[in-house]
């Protein structure tokens, strides 16, 4: 723990926050008041928290015990709106959604609970009188290590809109231990540690040992006299429920994000191995069980690691639908009889990308080996009910298992699964005999003698209601390549849901001092939940007063993330330079590697350049955050070249008040809280086709930051909603890229002098001696595997350098530029996942608002 910052007291004397802290509280008394609305009754609470909820040795009350006796406060209300919401939708048994998601990135639950309650004030001047500030105690907690990346990122801004919107919904994911990972920045690169928010407690979630249920894995089918089959033996793990509370704004409506653990029972501990010495055999299933939720995305480059990640995905999938069966039972036990032709108009699941697809044939396996459906009954049940979000046309990540992986694993699922392919192929040949030559690439199982596999994309989409993509351009590419076949058969099973952000987290509570101007000058508030009133904006864009105060607000935030910046890397930035940032998973197609290359030809002009010209030019401050997958060796070098051209750039005293570059470790949801309020010019770079959506795109664009991008995802649909005048465009389209990925093959690429003098910069040794040819050798050559710059970062770098010209000039013209700042954020109120989830509610899930009295 940080030791407790020292104040002079009136007489001089120093005592630490500590001891003020713990005066303060002893003048407060300590009685519970779990309602409390008024600041000394919050204070009394948070007090009572401190002294009878205690986790830590009594007489202290640092900033650290603040905390989580004020989150056991705030939980207290959120437990009273939770039940409410609990006991209305069993009384009212309306059609409710469970939301399956191997990842969820929720951010700091403390800010957004207080804020999403309306209660920031009494909790402010009660921690006052507690000697605290709020913006102390909310900087304790860890963001839950639950997810990755934009998956992970939306399913948390969808949570906070379904309660938002009062709809009757639920999330589902696995409560891992140690994330994926904590990212150090070392003189090496990245270093990988386990994150380590569990390693106290986490005062949201509250463990349910009521809600437990078993989960087999191995095993074998036993087939009985009459016909029926039944999975048995092998390993039994229970999956033990916790819950996190997830408040909507400003209603009472407050819904669960029920996230899954596994443990071994008792039972299953051997105390005659034990006591005979044999301690690792004692334990085998509870050290089996422990593994299953370690880790997000185990390395799965060897057979155990494959096991490990396929019996994840099957866990919360098992789990999960036992849960929401039972659900259904009990509600309609209470309401009259139950029928299970009325699951489907009970229960919408909601598969957020191929990870859960084995929620299809468990659904099936509990139909019909657990309540004795016949095929067509479980069929008819589980295709109404299932419906798929695809976020990926990137062949790695449309998931393929093997198949005698899954036969070891989960024998009975993959019974099922070749019975679905073969009702499917037989479809296919007695209704659509002209797609017969398709089968190869339609059906299930890939049956390559070299390489059998389950293909988890093609088995989603056979088998759900609705199938959709993530952003205009995304679905359109699914509909005329990706599942173009399936489209034949089943025009209106595909759909479009653009993706959104909740304006809460990402505007409103981030950017306080942007979001009073915005309420200020749209004389209401009412944009927080209904975000299209933003474009009130545009009649003021010209604005010089609201151009004045939009600018003030600009840079408090680019003060704010300068202070963070030097805190947490040592390097001071100018925040009177533009602010350039590109945050995001490391990875080739989203082309980090461009914005380096740029920022190295950048740096090489500056220093060829006399004192004078420099000072004509637009000095900038280039950061970078973002995780590169532990085993993607390209991704972690393109870390490192960012790293070591930041150390020779950041102390080159001839430019570093022109350029500097930064790479922010650790990139999570907090640390875009402060980076992205702070940001004038935000990377989306993708080549085209190849970015599903995005939605860091629509936090930037939110919040008055200009995009530099290709027509890739959502900033297809950001340009066309701000003004294509107010976007910065590059690059090759998505249609393009087939050809000019030929033409590269054939030999007749011709790089631009300026892409040739960045690589030859760092082949010089400009920024030390690491061997960076490998990385750069992935942009060279005309094909073959690691070569022949398959994501265009040549094709596209000339557009990309005159861009950046075009920011640099923009830049200059302080009112132009505040004008198309006001007018991105007034463009923005498209990207509102409350939006994206009224239009899943009413044309996927056909489920209607379920509003708490």
């Amino acid at each position: 723990m940080a030791p407790a910052s020292v104040k002079p007291n009136s007489a001089g004397a120093a005592t630490s926050t500590a001891t003020v802290s713990a005066v303060s509280s002893s003048k407060v008394p300590p009685i519970a008041r779990p309602l409390a609305g008024e600041p000394e009754e919050v204070a009394s609470n948070i007090n009572y928290h401190a002294q009878f909820s205690p986790h830590f040795s009594p007489f202290k009350f640092e900033p650290e015990q603040a905390y989580f006796a004020t989150a056991e406060s705030v939980r207290d209300r959120l437990i009273q709106q939770w039940n409410e919401t609990y006991v209305h939708y069993h009384k009212e048994d309306p059609k409710q959604t469970y939301y399956l998601s191997m990842e969820y990135l929720q951010g700091r639950a403390l800010t957004n609970a207080i804020g999403n309650l309306d209660i920031q004030d009494a909790y402010g001047e009660a921690l006052n009188q507690l000697g605290h500030q709020l913006e102390d105690i909310v900087e304790q907690e860890k963001d839950a290590a639950l997810g990755n990346g934009g998956l992970g990122r939306l399913a948390s801004c969808f949570l906070d809109s379904m309660a938002t919107l009062n709809l009757p919904a639920w999330g589902y994911g696995l409560r891992y231990r140690y994330g994926l990972f904590k990212q150090r920045i070392t003189k090496e690169g990245q270093e990988e540690i386990a994150e380590d928010w569990l390693e106290k407690f986490s005062p949201w979630e509250i463990v349910r040992h009521d809600v437990v249920f078993p989960v087999r894995f191995f095993g074998h089918v036993e087939v009985n006299p009459d016909g029926s089959r039944k999975w048995v033996g092998g390993d039994i793990v229970q999956a033990l429920a916790y819950d996190v509370p997830i408040p909507g704004y400003k209603t009472k409506n407050t819904i669960s994000l029920r996230l899954w653990e596994a443990r071994a029972s008792s039972d299953d501990f051997n105390l005659f191995l034990f006591n005979d010495g044999q301690y690792e055999s004692a334990s085998q299933l509870h050290s089996r069980a422990q593994q299953i939720c370690a880790v997000l995305y185990p390395g799965d480059a060897t057979e155990n690691g494959k096991l490990l990640r396929l019996k994840q995905q099957f866990f919360l999938c098992s789990a999960s639908l036992q849960d929401i069966i039972l659900r259904f039972k009990e509600r309609k036990n209470e309401n009259g009889s139950w029928n299970w032709s009325e699951f489907s108009s009970k229960v919408a699941v909601q598969l957020n990308d191929t990870h859960p697809t084995l929620a299809i044939p468990e659904l099936m396996r509990l139909l019909l080996d657990n309540e004795g459906l016949g095929w067509d009954e479980a069929w008819d049940v589980t295709t109404r009910t299932v419906a798929y979000t695809n976020h990926t046309v990137l062949p790695e990540a449309l998931e393929k298992w093997s198949q005698s992986v899954m036969w070891k694993l989960l024998p009975r699922h993959m019974e099922i699964i070749e019975e679905i392919d073969k009702r499917f192929i037989t479809m296919i040949r007695t209704t659509r005999p002209d797609l017969e030559s398709k089968l190869p690439s339609m059906c299930i199982l890939d049956n390559n003698p070299q390489k059998p596999v389950v293909r988890m994309a093609n088995l989603c989409v056979v088998s759900s209601h609705k199938v959709n993509g993530v952003a205009q351009l995304h679905s359109d590419i699914l509909k005329a390549e990706l599942f173009a076949d399936y489209v034949s058969i089943w025009p209106k099973k595909f759909q479009n849901k653009t993706n959104g952000i909740t304006p809460r987290r990402w505007l409103r509570f981030c950017s306080p001092e942007l979001s009073n101007i915005i309420t200020k000058w749209l004389k209401t508030d009412q944009w927080v939940t209904n975000l299209d009133l933003l474009v009130g904006l545009r009649e003021f864009a010209e604005n010089a007063d609201l151009q004045a105060e939009w600018s003030s607000a600009k840079m408090a935030n680019k003060q704010r993330l300068a202070q963070y910046i030097l805190r947490e890397t040592g390097v001071s930035i100018d925040p009177n330079s533009l602010f350039d940032i590109q945050v995001k998973r490391i990875h080739e197609y989203k082309r980090q590697l461009m914005n380096i290359l740029g920022a190295i030809y950048r740096y090489k002009k500056l220093k060829e350049m006399s004192t004078e010209e420099r000072k004509k030019t637009t000095p900038r401050t280039i950061m970078f955050g973002g995780k590169a997958f532990a085993t993607y060796t390209n991704a972690k070098r393109i870390v490192k070249l960012v790293n070591d051209v930041g150390t020779v750039v950041n102390t080159d005293p001839e430019v570093n008040s022109y350029l500097k570059v930064v790479f922010v470790p650790n990139y999570n949801v907090s640390v875009a809280e402060m980076l992205i309020p702070g940001s004038e010019l935000s990377q989306h770079i993708s080549t085209a086709g190849m970015e599903a959506s995005g939605t860091s795109n629509m936090k930037f664009a939110l919040n008055g930051c200009l995009i530099i991008g290709t027509l890739d995802g959502a900033n297809v649909e950001i340009r066309e909603e701000i003004g294509e005048e107010n976007f910065f465009l590059f690059g090759a389209t998505a249609d393009e890229v087939p050809r000019l990925r030929k033409e590269r093959e054939n030999g007749l690429f011709k790089p631009d002098p300026r892409f040739e003098e960045a690589k030859m910069y760092i082949r010089s040794g400009a920024f030390g001696s690491y061997d960076y040819n490998p990385l750069l050798e992935s942009l060279e050559g005309n094909s073959g595997y690691g070569r022949g710059d398959y994501f265009l970062v040549g094709h596209d770098f000339p557009s990309y350098m005159d861009a950046q010209e075009r920011v640099d000039e923009a830049y200059k013209d302080r009112k132009r530029w505040l004008r198309m700042s006001i007018l991105s954020t007034a463009g923005s109120g498209k990207f509102s996942s409350d939006r994206t989830i009224s239009q899943y509610a009413k044309e996927i899930w056909n489920i209607e608002e379920c509003r708490v009295p």
